[in-house]
């Protein structure tokens, strides 16, 4: 299975894309203070899930995965900042924060199987043949 096979990859891109794309109309004191924020942390979220996926060992791995989320929970506060501030309207706020409650979602799940299985791992990593 490759990275991009993963549906929490695939929705963390798409959800790091959206972010972009509303933050880069906004205007230079928005952009610099709540915008680089939102687009850091949203970002981050495929960010983590990539690296962890790419780690040998599943404890390693799930780490990545906690990152991950708590990214996600950031991008929600900015986000919610964001409407606050009027730099959003409402329906754009509540389109992303369902994509972010089921990307939560999925995330936990995925979080979860992995602590049943050894991505990768085998049973003796280190062990030689003497």
């Amino acid at each position: 299975m490759d990275l991009e096979d993963l549906k929490i990859y695939t929705m963390a891109m798409e959800l790091g894309n959206k972010v972009w794309s509303i933050v880069e109309k906004w205007e230079y004191f928005h952009k610099d203070t709540i915008g680089k924020q939102m687009v850091r942390s949203s970002d981050s979220v495929a960010a983590n899930i990539s690296e962890g996926y790419g780690r040998f060992h599943f404890k390693d791995s799930k780490k990545f995965y906690y990152y991950s989320r708590g990214s996600l929970y950031e991008t929600k506060t900015w986000l919610s900042k964001a409407l606050q501030r009027d730099l959003i309207n409402t329906a754009t706020y509540e389109e992303i924060l369902k994509n972010i409650n089921t990307l939560g979602k999925m995330l936990n799940a995925y979080i979860k199987s992995i602590g049943t299985q050894k991505l990768n791992e085998p049973e003796e990593p280190y062990k030689t043949d003497n």
